[in-house]
């Protein structure tokens, strides 16, 4: 039997699996979630803008309830940014 932690790891692999599916099979949605993140950077609300957005405008759905995995895919695109950032 597993343990609630390693229910909500095996969840939130399965979330990203199908994630990364949906990246592969449209690249768009990189360059696009990217472009949004640029647009509401700095923003006090953000993360709830962008992940509105990303929603709205690709096949990457996150519900007012993020989920682990969809914390994750916000951090990641503070990440490349802070990047993107360094870079210049």
């Amino acid at each position: 039997m597993s343990s609630p932690v390693e229910s909500r790891q095996a969840k939130m692999i399965d979330e990203l699996r199908v994630f990364i599916k949906k990246v592969m099979s449209d690249p768009t949605i990189a360059v696009k979630s990217m472009e949004i993140a640029r647009k509401y950077r700095g923003q006090s609300d953000a993360d709830e803008a962008m992940a509105r957005e990303i929603s709205a405008n690709t096949t990457i759905r996150i519900p007012e309830a993020w989920s682990e995995a969809d914390k994750m895919f916000l951090e990641i695109l503070h990440e490349v940014l802070d990047d993107e950032e360094a870079l210049y």
